[in-house]
């Protein structure tokens, strides 16, 4: 039997890049896997992929992939989906907050002032709506006391990346993660974050073969990247960890709890940490009841 057999999981913004890949990996644990996303023509977006090809890879992984169409910006699209989960599954394990609005020139070199203000759509669509997406979550886990919430982040809650508020974003995500695992600590729900360094997304892939230089930058070396499957990997080891309940309010660095739990990316290279060069996390799990007290006051 595999290891997520019965578990039910929702991952945000899986048209494609590293939503897809980890819907992937969870289905090929047996998961059903509720795939979100806006794309669902294709061709209708620059770069290949769509829901419905997701949760058909998804199936045939050997999971249940179901496809639904949610902008992550209308509140009303997002209450339907977890209505919708509450209604065909009755339980939810894992939800991975992964949506992200991703202006087309984010990695331009203008400073913040150059570029457009919609460029706070990143917070919108990425902060704003993990938020939204963990208050349904919730909903459904805490009655069952269990459950899962990864927020995708990045070194860049510590380290200057691209620009302003991507990097403004994903502090306040690791930062969010934290705060909701005090409240949902009584309820036996995790939450937690994950820090990924260049991961081989469609867009990424674009960018570097297209972008002069983005190669030879920190944030972007080839050399330490992964495939988007590789943090899904993690994130399955994560949902059967026994003792799960003592990383919550943490922020990880996936390539290092790939360490400990012997995970490689599929093609079996070992992910290297950046801890020394970008950055640590701020962030450690909430231990103790004292813990606990000392953060709500």
């Amino acid at each position: 039997m595999s290891s997520l057999s019965g578990k039910v999981a929702v991952v945000t913004g899986a048209s494609r890049g590293i939503g897809k890949g980890i819907a992937l990996a969870l289905a090929e644990q047996g998961a059903v896997v509720y795939v979100t996303g806006r794309t669902v023509l294709a061709g209708s977006n620059p770069l290949p992929g769509t829901i419905a090809e997701t949760a058909t890879e998804c199936t045939r992984r050997g999971g249940k992939g179901v496809a639904v169409a949610v902008d992550h910006a209308d509140d009303a699209q997002v209450a339907a989906l977890f209505h919708q989960v509450r209604d065909e599954q009755g339980r939810l394990d894992i939800l991975v907050n992964n949506a992200f609005s991703l202006p087309e020139d984010l990695t331009d070199p203008q400073s913040f002032w150059e570029k457009p203000l919609s460029h706070w759509e990143m917070v919108d669509v990425g902060v704003r709506s993990n938020f939204v997406a963990a208050w349904h979550a919730a909903k459904i886990m805490t009655p069952h006391k269990s459950g899962l919430i990864v927020a995708v982040s990045g070194y860049t809650g510590v380290t200057y990346t691209y620009n302003v508020i991507f990097g403004t974003a994903k502090s306040a995500v690791d930062r969010m993660a934290r705060d909701m695992a005090i409240e949902l600590k009584p309820h036996n729900v995790t939450s937690l974050s994950l820090w990924q360094g260049l991961t081989f997304t469609e867009r990424a892939q674009r960018n570097l073969a297209n972008v002069p230089g983005l190669d030879g930058r920190a944030a972007t070396r080839p050399e330490d990247g992964c495939t988007p499957e590789f943090p899904g990997r993690v994130i399955a080891a994560l949902a059967v960890d026994t003792n799960l309940a003592t990383r919550s309010g943490g922020t990880f660095i996936t390539a290092e709890l790939a360490h400990e739990y012997g995970i490689k990316d599929v093609d079996g290279k070992v992910v290297p940490s950046l801890r020394s060069s970008r950055g640590a996390p701020i962030w450690s799990p909430i231990f103790s009841d004292r813990d606990q007290h000392i953060s709500r006051n």
